[in-house]
């Protein structure tokens, strides 16, 4: 099983290839241990060369209430009231430490994430 470094383009799109030729290959075989590194590797490169932005601390408790169907009156509940969870997701209030830590524990949002800055208006 020869496995080459994805280094650009060209080494990614026949890596690719081969892991559509190796799809359903049964796991423990040697097919399937090779589908396993290329897909590995893909992965790693797809990071690098295409990297995700990543969302604003509101945009990712909006996008986690969105897909959680949770809303504004379950946010208040983590948050500790009403006004608090309104104030944050129209951007009025920074979140706290103790508010990052509640959102990362209960509702398993990132706390990479929920650090970064953004802009509040006022």
């Amino acid at each position: 099983m020869e496995i080459r470094p994805i280094r650009n383009d060209q080494d990614h799109d026949a890596a690719v290839r081969d892991i559509e030729s190796l799809w359903g290959a049964a796991s423990g075989t040697p097919e399937g241990d090779r589908l396993d590194v290329l897909i590995t590797l893909v992965d790693a490169y797809e990071t690098i060369r295409w990297p995700t932005p990543s969302a604003d601390p509101v945009e990712a408790i909006q996008s986690s209430m969105a897909m959680e169907g949770r809303n504004q009156s379950d946010l208040a509940a983590l948050l500790g009231s009403p006004s608090r969870a309104s104030e944050v997701l129209h951007r009025k209030r920074s979140l706290t430490l103790p508010m990052i830590r509640r959102l990362n524990d209960h509702w398993r949002i990132p706390a990479e994430t929920l650090v970064q800055p953004y802009e509040t208006v006022t």
